[in-house]
């Protein structure tokens, strides 16, 4: 491919360095973003720049959904099922989101390393309106079935009478969901890492805030119940789009969107639905896996499903920064690429594989110990705690490998490679998770138990498997 470099004014091509040995230096230069080049400055250095705030960024992520699931946790297990079972469904819109992400991704990140900024820009436009079509058909199956919807996936009466609206809110306005994934996903491909984290900052700044008040009710404010959980939810995320359109048409270090580019493009427009599928249908096929999980679990017991979901909030809240560092690798891939330079690209994944794996090891030993202490945090049901506690002890073994299988994937997906990691995702889960699960659970009597080692088992082998085909070095060729 040639690489047109014109574009790239020279001057802002490279941020002055900290001072040797300026770890605070470095850290403020991170948090508050810089002009760098990521495929010319020193390697260390680049993941640094751009895993800090992605780790911050996703730190607070999970910080919400810790804090979102205690407060709903004080109404009931039914209510926090009826959370488990609305983003069961919600991890198809996060599917669609994550794939339209990770495609935003790749193809940003490969313009700016060739080179050819107004061509990013021309591409964040694009995916902005994609996302808003996606969201029309969620919107319309949340507000208009929401009761059905619950019904289907085994909910108990409580929230079939009580619970709902929480689906209707959520699914009802998910387009703030779509957009805070999709511009986020424009800024990292640019390397404006710092916005995405300041971005999120917000909105799950004002979630945390508001999700009590909504939730218990505050002087004049009346009690919500789970309902206030959503609305606090959608106000957050709404008010982070909002600030998010505000920057990128403000511009930001590596990209800026003006009013001349609003306009539908259908080439570009393609090129993002086409790179997505793969990533869409990867994220579908282990989301789709997740809810098959959670409806062997709503029939075991509305115990078993609160158990579940808490876990997996304190799995999100703990592994986030690895996902951080892992999204860093996705945009040092796509940048070098763009700018011809594989093994750079290459050696980029490696270095944050090592970091990821000596993070997620300290994880392991965390949830081997304290996991019953970890789930008293947010309930004093027994059950429930036994449940979950049980579930973070198992996955606790394989967290080692996880921590590759992150980076590696989102290598292959900051590549342009996301139907590689489709076709793995549809063995390991679909063909290996699922069948597994219902045979240790349903056929063997071993219950949420069996569901937790067939966890175990399809994802330490997804992972072994995806580190061994990145090794091989076919994603260098991808074309996006």
């Amino acid at each position: 491919m040639t690489q047109d470099n014109s574009s790239a004014p020279e001057a802002t091509l490279e941020a002055p360095p900290p001072p040797a040995g300026s770890t605070w230096a470095a850290i403020r230069d991170a948090i508050r973003g810089t002009n760098a080049d990521y495929t010319k400055i020193p390697m260390r250095r680049a993941v640094f720049l751009l895993a800090v705030p992605m780790v911050l960024e996703l730190v607070l992520e999970s910080t919400f959904a810790v804090v979102d699931i205690f407060f709903v946790a004080k109404l009931g297990p039914s209510a926090v099922a009826t959370v488990g079972l609305t983003e069961s469904l919600l991890f198809l819109l996060y599917a669609v989101g994550m794939g339209l992400a990770m495609a935003v991704t790749a193809v940003v990140a490969r313009r700016i390393g060739e080179g050819k900024r107004e061509e990013a820009a021309v591409t964040a436009v694009q995916a902005i309106l994609v996302a808003l079509l996606v969201s029309v058909p969620f919107a319309l199956a949340g507000i208009f079935f929401a009761p059905e919807l619950l019904r289907l996936m085994g909910a108990d009466a409580w929230t079939l009478e009580h619970g709902y609206p929480y689906m209707q809110w959520m699914l009802g306005a998910n387009a703030v969901i779509m957009l805070l994934f999709v511009i986020n996903a424009i800024f990292r491909g640019a390397g404006d890492a710092a916005i995405a984290m300041r971005v999120l900052w917000l909105a799950n700044g004002l979630n945390i805030v508001l999700c009590p008040i909504l939730i218990f009710g505050l002087g004049p404010i009346p009690a919500m119940g789970i309902e206030g959980a959503a609305m606090a939810t959608v106000i957050g995320r709404g008010t982070g789009v909002l600030y998010q359109l505000w920057v990128l048409f403000r511009g930001g270090q590596h990209i800026r969107v003006a009013a001349s580019q609003v306009a539908v493009h259908g080439a570009i427009m393609w090129n993002i639905v086409r790179t997505s599928l793969g990533g869409m249908g990867q994220m579908i096929v282990a989301m789709t896996s997740w809810i098959f999980l959670m409806r062997i679990l709503a029939g075991i017991g509305s115990e078993a499903v609160a158990g579940a979901t808490i876990a997996i909030r304190i799995m999100m809240f703990t592994l986030m920064p690895a996902w951080g560092m892992s999204n860093a690798a996705a945009t040092l891939v796509g940048q070098n690429l763009g700018a011809g330079q594989p093994d750079r690209a290459e050696a980029s994944v490696w270095h944050i594989g090592w970091y990821n794996m000596a993070f997620t090891v300290v994880i392991s030993v965390l949830f081997f110990f304290f996991h019953e202490q970890l789930m008293g945090i947010f309930t004093d049901d027994a059950a429930v705690i036994a449940v979950g506690g049980e579930w973070l002890r198992i996955l606790s073994y394989s967290f080692f490998v996880y921590g590759w299988w992150m980076v590696a994937v989102q290598a292959f997906n900051g590549a342009g490679d996301t139907v590689t990691p489709t076709k793995i995702n549809i063995v390991f889960f679909w063909l290996i998770q699922i069948p597994l699960s219902y045979a240790l659970a349903i056929s063997l009597g071993w219950q949420q138990t069996g569901v937790f080692w067939a966890v175990f088992v399809s994802e330490t082998s997804v992972g072994l498997f995806t580190l061994w085909l990145f090794s091989r070095g076919k994603w260098k060729g991808a074309k996006v």
